[in-house]
């Protein structure tokens, strides 16, 4: 997963976990594959790298340094797969 632009910006990722997708019935599955990959596609320009791990459910996104981008597109995404969950780190 790259950490920086190819300007050397740092670049920002978010998880958002999808519970029991892997588990889903065939057809499900590839609704719900095809709803995340519009979504990123919508956001093709902020979205440098996405991995959907099936094994845990989870669904990894590294972005550009874009204000805001980390809560846009997990609220697209969740408007699309409302079971969507952002996982976030407690503040400390």
């Amino acid at each position: 997963m790259p950490t920086r632009d190819h300007e050397g910006r740092p670049l920002s990722d978010f998880m958002m976990l999808i519970p029991r997708l892997g588990r889903r019935p065939a057809d499900q599955l590839r609704r719900t594959l095809h709803e995340i990959n519009a979504v990123l596609t919508q956001y093709r320009h902020a979205v440098v790298f996405a991995d959907m791990n099936l094994r845990i459910n989870v669904l990894w996104v590294t972005v550009r340094p874009i204000p805001g981008i980390c809560l846009e597109l997990p609220a697209a995404l969740k408007t699309r797969v409302p079971e969507a969950m952002l996982v976030a780190q407690r503040a400390q």
